[in-house]
């Protein structure tokens, strides 16, 4: 879901958190890696406006991921800078809103017919890629997933993800391990 990736576009290393979006290129790649799911061609390249206003749209989401967890803790990357829940809740509703959209049939020679959704007016660019995100927030956000949405909480991880089974607890294998190995030293250390 474009959502978890949208909001994973903060992650952790082992020197601390990167941020892919936090320049033109980073936005501009990351953009044309998703260029499908956000309706842009694979020629985009992106202005600092429209990355300013999507890392805005992407703490919003943030935050609203950080309230569908609790009450766990959100995120340790950024909880400290996400904006209040209701000025999160009105950006996220409004980029949503900027750019509506229609049902468009495609029906490939060797394939049945699908509906896809288009934006139907001539929004520019920007807002098209934030309607998009929004949409897939809103989908994850109110739909069934959310009761799974959790944030991973392996050292050093900043990381959303949806729990896919029972027992999973971390949003990969790695930070699983980094996890078991922490408490294993820390058990160890004490005695």
């Amino acid at each position: 879901m474009i959502a978890l990736e949208f909001v994973s576009t903060v992650r952790a290393t082992r020197s601390g958190p990167v941020d892919t979006l936090s320049d033109v290129a980073g936005m501009t790649a990351w953009g044309r890696e998703h260029a499908g799911e956000l309706g842009l061609d694979s020629g985009f390249t992106a202005t600092e406006e429209l990355r300013r206003e999507v890392v805005e749209l992407r703490q919003a989401v943030r935050a609203l991921f950080a309230r569908a967890v609790a009450p766990g803790p959100a995120s340790a990357a950024d909880a400290h800078r996400l904006p209040g829940f209701a000025d999160a809740l009105d950006l996220v509703n409004a980029a949503a809103l900027a750019v509506p959209t229609a049902s468009r049939l495609e029906w490939p020679a060797d394939a049945p017919p699908v509906a896809i959704s288009v934006p139907a007016g001539g929004a520019g660019e920007s807002a098209r890629v934030r309607a998009a995100l929004a949409a897939s927030a809103i989908a994850l956000l109110a739909g069934a997933e959310r009761e799974q949405l959790r944030a991973c909480p392996a050292p050093r991880c900043v990381l959303y993800f949806v729990k896919e089974h029972a027992r999973q607890e971390w949003c990969s294998t790695g930070c699983g391990n980094r996890a078991r190995a922490a408490r294993h030293y820390h058990q160890h250390r004490a005695r």
